[in-house]
């Protein structure tokens, strides 16, 4: 179908209102169809999957296994067994994590980025802390892309776990995977990890030819709602780690010294699901599908070499999305003199609304040489005249604390 965010835009009630909505990267807004989709099990279907015989049980287990189904083939994995619902990305990539507590030692190494949101490095940090492995940190080049070289060299035979994101969530740089893992392989048979919460919903996503280990995003950032996450493990090894909850439905046996699991996915989903939101988040897949994956990465590379050309050209603004064109539509900024707190404020006063702060980069913001930033993210239903609305934004915020001015 031919893309045209203005008609897109009338799919989301809350945009209804006139609101500038650029904190996408955040959290998306969701579509009628997703509420619908959502609504519409919780009133006709509303039961416990994988419990129950009788007739809601069985339709709430069949829209949750078409659910896994869905993810299955929206980001080409071999087999459902391959893919675990958690709560969000976070959940996704602790279940990892937590599993290398019992199989790191003292000197084993685990490699990261400087660029990594929270969830894929304080969770490493843990790691290393209780087992006395060793975390390393490979570094950005100048334009704030990631320094492949540096990245490679820090591999060693004590690498046991290689995890990074594919797109930052501040800079807006994008990491060709696929050529990245290719080159791992042929350093070390370490586990790899890959945090997809900034590159699923804005592109075609392929877990088979991309050849990681261990693949987590969020479905809150890709119009689904809040509450659901996917683990995604190559072959078999999702059963190579450990539950990080235990309780109903994922165990096999218990008797009363012991207890066994069921294999991968069940063995990661102790207790009640998010049903409704696995619903909303295939309802959501097959919304984007129809717009196509191909169509979004298109316009997405408009609109962000747009924003990037329009808002750093503006006097007093400070750019940290990187210049390479090979970016996400993500525009984080500051202003000479004011606090991003202040820009979100008082862009929020024009209706325009943006994050402030460290985004859960924390590390990358300090490598930056600036705690904090203000950040415009683009989707699906913003528009071009919307990026020239935030350039008007900026300057009156300049006006307002009177910056720039003599």
């Amino acid at each position: 179908m031919k893309f045209n965010p203005e008609e897109i835009k009338k799919d989301f009630p809350v945009l209804k209102e006139g609101y500038i909505y650029l904190d996408s990267a955040a959290t998306t807004q969701k579509p009628i169809q997703v509420i619908e989709a959502v609504s519409n099990y919780y009133l006709n279907d509303n039961a416990n999957p994988h419990r129950s015989a009788h007739l809601l049980g069985v339709r709430a287990t069949e829209d949750f296994e078409s659910a896994r189904e869905t993810v299955r083939r929206f980001i080409n994995a071999k087999s459902t067994d391959e893919i675990v619902f958690t709560k969000n990305a976070t959940e996704s990539l602790n279940i990892i994590s937590n599993s290398f507590l019992k199989k790191l030692n003292a000197g084993d190494e685990i490699l990261v980025t400087i660029a990594e949101h929270h969830a894929n490095y304080v969770n490493w940090l843990n790691v290393a802390e209780v087992t006395g492995a060793k975390m390393k940190v490979a570094y950005l080049n100048d334009d704030r892309t990631l320094d492949i070289e540096d990245f490679l060299s820090k591999i060693t035979p004590k690498t046991k776990v290689v995890a990074f994101q594919e797109t930052s969530n501040v800079t807006g740089a994008i990491v060709d995977v696929k050529s990245l893992i290719k080159e791992i392989r042929k350093k070390t048979d370490a586990k790899i990890v890959v945090d997809g919460s900034q590159s699923v919903p804005h592109k075609v996503t392929d877990v088979r030819d991309m050849d990681c280990d261990y693949f987590a995003f969020s479905g809150h950032k890709l119009l689904a709602p809040m509450g659901i996450g996917v683990l995604y493990g190559k072959d078999g090894a999702l059963n190579e780690l450990s539950p990080l909850l235990y309780g109903g439905d994922m165990i096999e046996y218990v008797y009363e010294t012991h207890a066994s699991f069921l294999d991968a996915p069940f063995k990661f989903e102790g207790g009640t699901q998010n049903v409704g939101a696995a619903i909303g988040l295939k309802a959501a897949i097959e919304y984007l599908e129809k717009i196509g994956m191909d169509n979004i990465a298109k316009y997405e590379k408009e609109i962000s070499k747009y924003a990037y050309e329009k808002i750093s050209a503006l006097d007093g603004v400070v750019m940290y999305t990187t210049s390479n064109e090979e970016r996400s539509a993500v525009i984080s900024f500051n202003i000479d003199g004011a606090h991003p707190h202040d820009i979100a404020t008082i862009l929020d006063s024009k209706g325009i609304m943006i994050r402030s702060g460290h985004h859960c980069a924390q590390p990358l913001h300090r490598y930056l040489g600036r705690p904090f930033s203000a950040r415009a993210s683009f989707y699906i239903y913003n528009t071009i005249d919307e990026v020239d609305k935030l350039a008007e934004g900026i300057n009156y915020v300049k006006e307002v604390l009177k910056l720039g001015i003599k």
